[in-house]
């Protein structure tokens, strides 16, 4: 075992009295000795659980004759981070993640790995430690939210950021913010909606680190509980079979994954992080493979905040699973994969079905006949930018208006809550980047007040910056090269006219290219926003959103 090189033989007897002061017998000690690496904290609602995921976790590990010994990493909750500088270090905080768990799992070397994530940066963060590390590994995370409940509907957090601007709007009252705010989000668990941390929770089971049902069952049911036992059962089987996170992470399933992306309608964050993930199991994801999988992937789930659905609807409906039976009955996923559950997709998949077609369409039926994101590419963006395509209106597909030029999200939020933005318009936000940023933060509360303000399906907003998963309209973000690296959105001025065209792929600036040399002469590098401590030494050292910013 890969432990024995700290526990075997008589130069190891030190090592044997420390682990044994935190009270293991010899019995424990000649187990696999599998790490529970827990993201709890008491300031993330996602997280707040995650002790008693932890314990059901431990308790399938030693069922199954190891011995578990947890230890933590951090988490960002990038709703109570977002619209302030703290939202600086959420997308920051995924490499952190990776490098501690790494650094663990080194120094004290484990036989295998449970890993429990929950929200955003977090799941990102511990797939690329375990492709790093390549030791058997499981994923479990702490599963959604329920949805709420206000007039009548079920809501979640995108209606809290919505009726900021509802409110503005004057389309809801001060006394109605009040009863939404007590009842969008109901309890523990990641934010109701296909948003980023329920998007990569779901990916994560599609990509086979995880068992069915990691990206659906609620974080309150106690089906989650046995999930989490049977996670820790799996973990030590996955140290005898010795089947280790490369052997899964193959470009097959990435495809699947991406297949699944496609079908969902998932956060445009995903596209940052498959790729850095990718990376770390030594495999390029170019983000065109996005558009060519998309172009045969239909979208079958229309969830919050494209739709009326949220992910417990999703679960009863047959959850992931179902919607990978979909897709392989049509021929869009490859079956002849390795999971962590020791059986193949198609193996998985025997059993699975759709239990609610008005959840999970059928590819003959679809919501669209491409996939929820498309990548965008132009002058504006020659590198890639990112859409949610499955959250545009109809009407915003195709769409060109001036610019409206803001150096910072403060400065945008500002201008929109004075009712400064047309119809019509292309609100520009630069200086978001990874670099510029730094940290690429998420723009949902400007995205969320012209939705509550009814904007959203006459005006579309573009960022270098990054977008929540509770985004919805003419969102495009990720925009690469990025305003601090001298791109063309460096460039734009107020009034530049700006054409998107989402089904043919194109975001571009109706510039003359002697305008643009001339700008680019006369442009200077903005001073970094952040001189010292972790963001700073971040910032000199991230890749373009492009190759998803990674570090070098």
């Amino acid at each position: 075992m890969r432990s024995d090189v700290m526990k075997e033989g008589l130069a190891r007897a030190p090592h044997r009295s420390l682990l044994k002061a935190l009270g293991l017998l010899d019995e424990e000690l000649s187990r696999p000795l599998i790490g529970v690496v827990n993201s709890f904290n008491e300031v993330v609602p996602g997280h707040i659980h995650l002790r008693d995921i932890a314990e059901a976790v431990k308790a399938g590990v030693r069922m199954a004759g190891g011995t578990p010994l947890e230890f933590p990493v951090i988490a960002v909750c990038d709703g109570i981070a977002m619209g302030h500088p703290g939202m600086r270090y959420s997308l920051a905080s995924r490499e952190i993640i990776a490098d501690s768990i790494e650094i663990m799992a080194q120094a004290h070397p484990f036989d295998g790995l449970v890993l429990i994530p929950n929200c955003d940066k977090v799941v990102p963060g511990m797939l690329m430690a375990a492709a790093r590390l390549n030791i058997p590994a499981v994923v479990v995370s702490g599963g959604p939210m329920l949805a709420g409940r206000f007039q009548n509907q079920d809501v979640s957090v995108t209606q809290m950021f919505e009726a900021v601007g509802a409110v503005q709007a004057g389309r809801l009252t001060p006394e109605e913010l009040a009863e939404l705010e007590e009842n969008a989000c109901p309890g523990c668990g990641s934010c109701a909606g296909m948003f980023t941390a329920n998007s990569m929770n779901c990916l994560t089971e599609a990509l086979g680190m995880a068992l069915p049902g990691n990206g659906t069952i609620p974080a309150v049911s106690a089906a989650r509980r046995r999930l989490a036992k049977a996670a820790g059962l799996r973990a030590v089987a996955l140290v005898r079979e010795n089947l280790r996170p490369r052997d899964i992470l193959t470009m097959a399933n990435f495809r699947n994954g991406l297949a699944v992306d496609m079908a969902l309608g998932c956060s445009t964050n995903t596209v940052l992080h498959l790729p850095a993930i990718a990376r770390e199991a030594g495999i390029e994801l170019n983000l065109d493979l996005i558009n060519e999988i998309s172009e045969r992937t239909p979208h079958l789930c229309k969830l919050s905040p494209a739709g009326r659905h949220h992910i417990q609807d999703l679960d009863a409906a047959g959850g992931i699973q179902a919607v990978m039976k979909e897709l392989l009955n049509n021929g869009l996923i490859n079956p002849n994969i390795k999971t962590v559950s020791g059986l193949t997709v198609g193996q998985l998949l025997e059993q699975a079905k759709v239990k609610d077609r008005q959840v999970i369409r059928s590819v003959q039926e679809p919501y669209s006949s491409t996939g929820g994101l498309a990548v965008l590419r132009g002058n504006l963006a020659p590198n890639g930018a990112v859409v949610k395509r499955a959250a545009v209106a109809p009407e915003m597909l195709r769409h060109t208006g001036p610019a409206r030029v803001f150096d910072g999200e403060e400065a945008a939020i500002t201008a929109i809550m004075a009712g400064q933005i047309k119809p019509g318009d292309v609100v520009v936000i630069r200086y978001e980047g990874p670099k510029g940023g730094p940290g690429m933060r998420e723009m949902l509360a400007p995205t969320s007040v012209l939705a509550g303000m009814g904007l959203d399906k006459e005006v579309a907003l573009l960022t270098d910056g990054r977008f929540s998963g509770a985004s919805r309209g003419a969102s495009i973000g990720h925009i690469s090269p990025e305003a601090a690296e001298g791109g063309l959105i460096a460039l734009l001025q107020d009034g530049d006219m700006i054409e998107i065209d989402i089904p043919n792929y194109r975001l571009a600036a109706k510039l003359d290219e002697t305008v643009i040399k001339q700008r680019l002469e006369a442009w200077q590098p903005p001073a970094p926003k952040v001189t010292e401590g972790y963001l700073a030494r971040y910032a000199k050292q991230v890749s373009s959103a492009g190759q998803g910013a990674v570090l070098s």
